[in-house]
């Protein structure tokens, strides 16, 4: 082989060993994130906020709805962290199938903490919603004539 026709290794190229160091620290940071998640909505603990949790329409309505929603995607969010925890520590020990695990166990993450999702916002659709507060009596009825309706009989 002719001496030009070679390129020499770039410093700045991701190599092999950057990425075994890398990918099992990413999915160990998926992993707790997930897994913290998820045990906060099943314990309760998980309070409306702008970043974590099941965030739809449906479940954002009220405190409570909000709750339900992450207690029952818990579950499936604290498998998915347990998923990708355990690819993290499979793809340090494994370096030499540590590209494929950690792909694999990614997107199986991902995918169970998004079911969990899904069962939360079903959840939450299921809830029926609430009067508003401060609404009580005649002053409520949407249904046209209030307690008229009712004072004639």
């Amino acid at each position: 082989m002719k001496p030009g026709l070679v390129r020499p290794r770039s410093k700045d190229r991701p190599t092999l060993v950057r990425v075994n160091i890398v990918l099992p620290v990413v999915l160990g940071l998926i992993g707790v994130a997930f897994a913290t998640i998820g045990f906060l909505g099943v314990r309760g603990r998980l309070h409306r906020n702008r970043f974590f949790g099941v965030r739809t329409k449906a479940t954002l309505r009220d405190d409570e709805t909000f709750a339900l929603a992450n207690k029952i995607a818990g579950v499936p969010n604290v498998a998915a962290g347990a998923i990708a925890l355990v690819a993290a520590v499979a793809a340090a020990v494994n370096p030499s199938l540590a590209l494929v695990i950690g792909l694999v166990a990614l997107v199986g993450s991902v995918v169970v903490a998004s079911a969990g999702g899904v069962l939360g916002h079903r959840a939450a659709e299921a809830v029926p919603e609430q009067a508003p507060a401060g609404c009580g009596g005649c002053a409520c009825s949407g249904a046209g004539g209030g307690c008229s309706v009712l004072t004639r009989a």
